[in-house]
């Protein structure tokens, strides 16, 4: 689904609910919250974001647990839960999603190649997190495109269930 027709229906979801939404990003670095905010009206319900790329930053301010960083990495489903619960938190909001992974060219492993993204969202008695692993062949931006696409589908998915 194309950037607009996303926002359109998150728009849509949310406009009329009692719901509040905010985002915790790492390597998207602001590209979700950006493509919301370019929709007017979303004030009423977009609360805010955190792009938290340092660990410290994902520890201090979205209560990410340090040894769960050091025992899984960043790029993991646990630091991507931490990370929307804290979003949900620290914003004051209903419904977050995060994301964190390798948006390259570099900083892949055997393990955890370009592409590999760690999705969260929590909302109302919901909470998923997921990894998708992306062709690590795309460009840093295609990987963050694709990101951004894929949170607002998972969110999507989320408020239905």
């Amino acid at each position: 689904m194309m950037q607009q027709q996303l926002v359109e229906k998150v728009y849509e979801s949310f406009k009329d609910s009692k719901w509040s939404l905010g985002f915790a990003e790492s390597c998207t670095g602001g590209l979700i919250s950006s493509w919301l905010a370019r929709r007017a009206g979303v004030s009423s319900f977009f609360k805010g974001s955190v792009v938290s790329y340092a660990a410290e930053v994902k520890q201090n301010l979205l209560h990410v647990r340090a040894s769960d960083i050091e025992a899984h990495g960043e790029v993991s489903e646990s630091v991507a839960l931490q990370m929307a619960q804290g979003a949900c938190q620290a914003l004051a909001v209903d419904w977050a999603v995060s994301v964190t992974g390798i948006a390259g060219p570099s900083g892949g492993s055997d393990e955890k190649p370009v592409g590999t993204v760690c999705f969260a969202i929590v909302g109302p008695n919901f909470e998923k997190a997921i990894t998708h692993h992306f062709d690590r062949n795309l460009s840093r931006g295609d990987i963050q495109t694709k990101t951004a696409e894929k949170a607002f589908e998972l969110l999507l998915d989320g408020i239905k269930s």
